[in-house]
């Protein structure tokens, strides 16, 4: 009867397929991890002696690391990143389309910022151009009802670039549909001015870079 138990873990650590799976079960007797095994493992175990430790120690460099996140979370809380981010000023992403096609692209931008998880009223889309047509069609209705739009902020809302009365909100998104390159000097560092973490320029790229170097 001791035959048959022997003869089968001789089968199972031959092959090395099935040692693989069969070593999960029958690797504690040879490794010191269980109690029986590091009997016998010492005189190889030097690394076995230190393995004992070390069954925190493999999965202890994992745990080191872990604390140590929290511990800077609990250092750094979220206030001082949002200065240092305030500090560093909004992102900029530059959309290169024609002038004709500026307002197309800004209407693509928000659609995938409203997708990506942003809400209506983050976003202000501006144009130096024509107005944006929904911004046309609200303004037929007159100025009080616009503006009281903007003011209520629960929505996407178009405005001119030049209109002093459209205020800062996280994204800003400018729309080179037209205008003089005085006017895009003065829209997008004002646009700037208005993003809190994000403004999408959609236009020509050289009159982007040229109107940003010149501010710069």
């Amino acid at each position: 009867m001791p035959l048959i138990p022997e003869e089968p873990q001789i089968h199972e650590s031959v092959p090395g397929p099935r040692a693989t799976p069969a070593a999960g079960r029958t690797a504690p007797t040879p490794r010191p991890v269980p109690g029986p095994g590091p009997r016998p493992a010492p005189p190889r175990g030097a690394p076995a002696s230190s393995a004992r430790p070390g069954k925190p120690g493999p999965a202890a460099p994992s745990r080191g690391p872990v604390p140590a996140p929290p511990a800077q979370r609990t250092g750094s809380p979220q206030p001082p990143a949002a200065t240092a981010e305030r500090a560093a000023g909004p992102q900029l992403q530059l959309i290169p389309a024609p002038a004709d096609g500026a307002i197309d692209a800004a209407d693509e931008a928000v659609d995938l910022l409203l997708d990506s998880g942003r809400a209506p009223g983050e976003i202000l889309v501006l144009t130096t151009g024509g107005d944006h047509p929904w911004a046309a069609h609200e303004l037929s209705f007159g100025e009080g009802s616009y503006w009281a739009q903007h003011d209520a902020a629960d929505d996407v809302f178009y405005a001119d670039a030049g209109a002093e009365r459209a205020t800062g909100r996280p994204v800003v998104v400018v729309a080179l549909n037209g205008g003089s390159d005085e006017t895009a000097a003065r829209a997008l560092p004002a646009a700037m001015a208005r993003a809190g973490a994000l403004l999408i320029v959609c236009g020509d790229p050289d009159r982007i870079n040229a109107v940003l170097g010149a501010n710069a």
